[in-house]
């Protein structure tokens, strides 16, 4: 399989306009376009039966004692774990293309609804659900693409890992509220072909 985006090319900068935050000169970071990349992909395998994607950022902060807190920084040298910005699932067969800013336009406070999109298939739910849980103003399911907000002061670039997946049932039939680990876990059995494409963000200037 092949894995293509007009919105970036893999292994280069993501641009803002598909960023949760972009930089500010004041406060560090203020909101961004967040709208999904655009997405292509082709060299199916035979017996492809429904695709999904799965875009994680393995860098992320696995104590968030630093993170964006004025004087400090976040080490390089801490452990990093996984981030998942977009779970989509049971996409139909005959899908190949995802048109920049067709599935996500915009940050939606407490996340936006789902699991339904206008491309069939179903949403789960990505990993701002749990960071923006103990915040009275933002905090509920978010569904769908919300793009790079790494810490303004982590000491690296963060990878944003984008994986296609073709798979030989038409549904996973997760149903209900599902997130990246679940969605992952149910996959692995029914891959046929993968591919995937990267692009990095980084909001702390001393790196950009």
């Amino acid at each position: 399989m092949r894995l293509i985006s007009n919105s970036f090319k893999n292994g280069e900068l993501i641009p803002g306009e598909f960023a949760f935050c972009i930089p500010n000169d004041r406060g560090h970071v203020c909101l961004g376009s967040n709208r999904n990349p655009h997405l292509v992909w082709d060299d199916v395998p035979a017996g492809t039966q429904s695709f999904a994607i799965i875009c994680h950022d393995p860098d992320v902060p696995s104590k968030p004692d630093d993170v964006n807190q004025e004087g400090k920084t976040v080490p390089a040298s801490l452990p990093r774990i996984d981030f998942f910005h977009w779970v989509l699932v049971d996409i139909p067969k005959d899908v190949r293309e995802i048109p920049a800013g067709k599935l996500s336009s915009e940050v939606s406070p407490k996340g936006k609804p789902g699991p339904d999109t206008p491309i069939g298939g179903a949403h789960g739910i990505n990993d701002y659900t749990v960071w923006f849980s103990g915040d009275a103003e933002m905090k509920g399911n978010y569904f769908g693409y919300d793009g790079p907000c790494p810490p303004w002061n982590d000491s690296i670039w963060h990878h944003y890992i984008f994986t296609i997946y073709a798979l030989d049932t038409p549904s996973l039939a997760l149903g209900g509220i599902f997130d990246g680990k679940t969605a992952l876990a149910a996959l692995q059995r029914h891959i046929l072909g993968n591919a995937q494409i990267m692009g990095r963000y980084t909001l702390n200037p001393e790196l950009g």
